[in-house]
């Protein structure tokens, strides 16, 4: 199960009540734009969210495959025309409270894939139609949703309990949030305990900077993140080192980088004086394969040179 983010608009209303997703198969240009070839992509049983205006409105979750058939008719328009579509059919759970993006926009962004992503800097939706939403970026948005939407008990209303119950057994939205909670969940966990089963023996089962080989402080630390990665890619076992804790909090925000050879960059964050404090020399080199090599230089990029706010690529860029 894999889940999307849908940018709807002035089409949501009738995409809503028609229960689908489409998109023209060209543009104007007989183009292909990537938002709209994504839709090939949804399959059934993927959870969208759907984007309109500033704030999210709906969740919903694919029925079938998309298919390539006609523009879905529209009961509005006096006549509709052939055009060739990206269908898919959909079930639509309305929020009772939309879920704004600019106001928890602190949260989202450090979630956000530095390519394709919804969102520009300033928290406004991009152009285009469909795009990827990363396991972990929609785990924060069903948090987000859960909180402003899901009724808590109170201690002092425990006499209402019952109601409260009764009210949320049939309440469809709970259900489609803990189901996508739950399969979401199980998909991240039962990739990085494969990920990382896949890097002890790979790395001797110590960290390359320091020797230590206590498997329970040994971190598998992807090198390009799993928001920015493919299926794939998270469990490519060259996409990732084996380091102690430390290390690998250092090598996640930032702080060191590896070249495509294996040696050791340290930012200037870390003062010289203090790098016996972190284990680490200058001219420290970690055995690596030429496989590593774009996912190392990748994080260095991207990460290392500019860990604190890495900057949203445009829909022109992208």
């Amino acid at each position: 199960m894999n889940s999307f983010i849908v940018m709807q608009g002035e089409t949501y209303q009738a995409e809503r009540n028609a229960g689908v997703l489409w998109t023209p198969q060209i543009d104007k240009s007989g183009m292909v734009p990537h938002s709209w070839n994504r839709m090939q992509e949804l399959k059934k049983g993927d959870i969208v969210f759907h984007y309109v205006k500033g704030s999210f409105m709906a969740i919903s979750r694919v029925r079938e495959d998309c298919h390539k058939g006609t523009k879905p008719k529209n009961p509005d328009e006096q006549q509709n025309g052939h055009e060739d579509a990206f269908v898919a059919h959909t079930v639509y759970r309305e929020l009772d409270k939309p879920l704004s993006v600019k106001e928890f926009f602190a949260e989202i962004e450090p979630l956000l894939p530095v390519k394709y992503s919804a969102f520009q800097e300033d928290a406004s939706g991009n152009s285009g139609y469909l795009y990827p939403c990363n396991e972990e970026l929609a785990m924060k948005f069903l948090e987000l949703i859960s909180s402003l939407n899901i009724f808590t008990i109170e201690v002092e209303q425990l006499e209402l309990s019952m109601e409260v119950i009764k009210k949320t057994e049939h309440n469809p939205l709970l259900g489609l949030i803990a189901e996508a909670e739950l399969e979401i969940k199980t998909k991240m966990r039962r990739g990085k305990e494969q990920f990382r089963e896949s890097l002890l023996p790979q790395w001797n089962g110590e960290c390359p900077l320091c020797g230590i080989g206590v498997e329970e402080v040994l971190k598998a630390t992807h090198a390009k993140p799993w928001k920015d990665s493919s299926d794939s890619e998270r469990l490519d076992p060259f996409n990732g080192i084996l380091l102690c804790a430390n290390h690998a909090a250092l090598y996640s925000a930032g702080y060191i980088a590896f070249t495509g050879g294996g040696r050791l960059h340290i930012s200037s964050r870390i003062p010289e004086e203090d790098y016996p404090v972190y284990r680490l020399r200058k001219s420290m080199k970690v055995p690596v394969s030429p496989e590593h090599a774009p996912y190392l230089r990748w994080h260095k990029r991207i990460v290392f040179a500019e860990p604190r706010k890495v900057k949203l690529l445009t829909n022109q860029e992208q």
